[in-house]
């Protein structure tokens, strides 16, 4: 927390000035009380005092003080708010790997269908766009909000060959940056890609379009699928079959990260892929806004005031 007028922070002093008057004033009161009655005696004289229970209407009244204080120097704090609009990006990994069934019913099954769950978290004013990408990156669906849209070009994705990640990077930045508010301008963007492994091909390297990505600040978020025992089946010429081993790869997708200033999610199966859609779900939906909370104070410093001026006058008959 900062404040934008921090001089007004040395009237605090005022709180332990008070403090010390009030010990005094309790000291005096208890020396005038003796010379009228032994202290021993008192307690057949008068009732039960309500002992250390009449320091706190002084307690509640000093912390309306410091809490009025701390609003006259007009704090800031960083808050999360909702994002209005937003472009998200889906750069969705199609290669054969994707294919293996090491998380059912499949990779790419699986993604698609925790992409919908995860479209399902967003604000429903976020555009959602969708890149998918194998030898090469295409651009499935343009940025939109309507998820009957998101819906279908997700289930018609099938897989191909290679993995062009740089490429699907660089064309989802291209595309979000086309995207613009209702006062012209780029709504913030992020991108969100779902591969099991390394560049295969393509034009661009993923370093170089992930440093594209942080230049023009927007991060790139990865997850990471599949375990060490996927296995694709592929068919030979013959009635032939053999099976390829495709173990994921996460270390281009975590430099993509890193250098974009995102994060990387590693996920064995559809549960746990389902955790970090919604978590990201809430990460892209929300952003942080410094934002000044001087009302907040000025209203609990009324409300202790107003208790600890009360306590006083209708408990103890007096004032703090």
């Amino acid at each position: 927390m900062s404040f934008q007028s921090p001089l007004w922070l040395v009237a605090l002093l005022a709180v332990p000035v008070v403090l010390a008057a009030y010990v005094v004033l309790e000291r005096r009161r208890a020396r005038y009380g003796a010379r009228f009655a032994s202290p021993a005696l008192l307690p057949n004289v008068v009732g039960r005092g309500p002992g250390r229970l009449r320091h706190l209407p002084l307690a509640v009244f000093l912390a309306g003080l410091v809490a009025m204080v701390l609003g006259v120097a007009r704090p800031h704090a960083t808050v999360s708010v909702p994002r209005e609009e937003a472009t998200v990006m889906l750069a969705m990994d199609i290669s054969r790997s994707m294919k293996a069934a090491d998380v059912k019913p499949s990779r790419l099954r699986a993604a698609e269908k925790a992409a919908e769950a995860f479209v399902q978290k967003v604000p429903r004013k976020f555009r959602i766009g969708i890149v998918s990408f194998a030898s090469a990156a295409r651009l499935a669906l343009p940025p939109t909000s309507d998820r009957t849209l998101v819906h279908t070009a997700l289930q018609d994705l099938v897989p191909g060959q290679g993995t062009a990640i740089g490429d699907a990077v660089e064309l989802s930045v291209r595309t979000a940056l086309r995207q613009r508010t209702s006062d012209g301008k780029v709504p913030p963007t992020a991108v969100l890609m779902i591969s099991d492994g390394a560049r295969d091909g393509g034009r661009t390297a993923p370093a170089t379009a992930a440093r594209h990505a942080k230049a023009l600040h927007i991060p790139i978020y990865t997850i990471v699928l599949g375990t060490q025992n996927g296995v694709v089946h592929q068919a030979l010429t013959g009635g032939f079959r053999v099976d390829i081993k495709v173990p994921p790869s996460p270390q281009t997708l975590q430099q993509i990260s890193r250098v974009s200033g995102g994060q990387s999610f590693s996920v064995a199966d559809d549960s746990r892929l389902r955790d970090v859609y919604t978590r990201l779900g809430s990460l892209l939906g929300h952003r942080n806004e410094d934002r000044e909370i001087t009302d907040v104070f000025a209203g609990g410093a009324a409300l202790l005031l107003l208790v600890g001026g009360g306590m006083s006058m209708f408990w103890f008959r007096r004032l703090p």
